[in-house]
């Protein structure tokens, strides 16, 4: 099975009017993209990957990182880049195309607050769609937590909405009814949905790359809509640039979908706090704070941290109301590094409780 993704995918790539597979991964906060996206990248079978994140950090790649080609673009040491959307998605991918090496496939994942639709028309929509080939949207969806009213997220709706694969992911951690209302409640948000089950995200990849499931026509009268959009748009605006429509820096229509460098989530209320100190935190400090005075309203955190007590990097991931440390060896000075994304946060009060955690 392996052999035969390797064999089609090298051979669907010979035909260049057909362009450049495109996967998108999407799913809720903490639903494990990061770790999928993982799996592919260690589980690709020699096919060179690009892959596209909002923001890099997002990216725990437990391999070192060898060729910084510049800010934006760094050169993975299994063969693989990664590249990250700062101005704006189609510039991002533009970066990639230019390349003179080659790249089989590209992977974008997506912020877990992301309504996928944009990103979907971006590639269906503006001169992508002459150089590459929307292959299929992923949608990762955490079996545990995952219930219609609690995430009250119309972000979430539509990635399960537009999926063309959906994985139930963590259906270790699920009881089996749970993951049946689930799959219950899917079908009826996406009419002949296709579901899978993983347990850290492990799915054969033939399942979910060079599928070919994604329609554009599905996507027509959305596609004739943004354009409608776009040229009213190009009407009201001073500045002009080539792909003003889909990522112009200054501007926050409801459609962007870059605000990974913002306080602020434009979707259903969500806002991101950051927290970095080049002091160590002590450990029993934080893990107080963990236990008492951590808000509910915390869907999901992150970050790379640093305890008075340990020599190692501690890479701290919280989903829901789990969390794990994986310690490794430091790469860079040792610095604190967090974020939490939630709804109604009160970030000076948050910081505030992080900062009393330092030695």
């Amino acid at each position: 099975m392996t052999s035969t993704l390797t064999e089609t995918t090298t051979a669907s790539l010979e035909i260049p009017k057909r362009g450049m597979p495109v996967t998108i991964i999407t799913g809720f906060l903490g639903s494990g993209k990061t770790t999928l996206l993982n799996h592919i990248l260690s589980d690709r079978n020699n096919l060179k990957v690009a892959v596209l994140v909002n923001e890099f950090g997002d990216i725990n790649i437990d391999s070192q990182l060898l060729v910084s080609m510049d800010e934006d673009m760094v050169e993975l040491s299994n063969g693989c880049i990664c590249c990250t959307i700062n101005d704006g998605l189609v510039d991002a991918v533009y970066r990639v195309l230019e390349r003179d090496d080659r790249v089989d496939y590209m992977v974008i994942e997506t912020t877990g607050v992301a309504d996928p639709l944009p990103i979907i028309l971006t590639f269906l929509g503006t001169e992508l769609r002459d150089l590459t080939r929307l292959d299929s949207i992923v949608t990762m969806v955490d079996s545990e937590t995952f219930t219609p009213d609690h995430f009250d997220s119309e972000a979430a709706f539509k990635q399960i909405a537009y999926a063309d694969v959906t994985i139930l992911n963590k259906t270790d951690l699920a009881d089996p009814d749970q993951v049946k209302n689930l799959e219950a409640y899917i079908g009826t948000v996406k009419q002949g949905a296709r579901i899978l089950h993983s347990q850290h995200g492990q799915v054969p990849l033939p399942l979910i790359l060079d599928v070919g499931y994604n329609n554009p026509a599905a996507y027509a009268d959305l596609v004739q809509e943004e354009i409608e959009q776009s040229q009213q748009d190009h009407s009201h605006k001073e500045h002009h640039h080539e792909h003003d429509d889909y990522h112009h820096h200054d501007d926050h229509h409801a459609h962007e979908h870059h605000h990974h460098h913002s306080d602020h989530l434009d979707n259903d209320g969500f806002v991101s706090i950051a927290f970095e100190s080049d002091r160590p935190f002590n450990v029993k400090k934080f893990e107080t704070f963990l236990q008492n005075q951590l808000p509910q309203a915390v869907f999901r955190a992150k970050g790379i941290l640093w305890f008075a007590e340990s020599d190692l990097r501690n890479v701290f991931q919280l989903s829901g109301p789990r969390f794990d440390l994986n310690a490794e060896a430091w790469r860079t000075s040792p610095k604190n590094q967090l974020v939490f994304i939630g709804r109604n946060l009160n970030a000076d009060e948050l910081r505030q409780h992080l900062a009393n955690c330092l030695a």
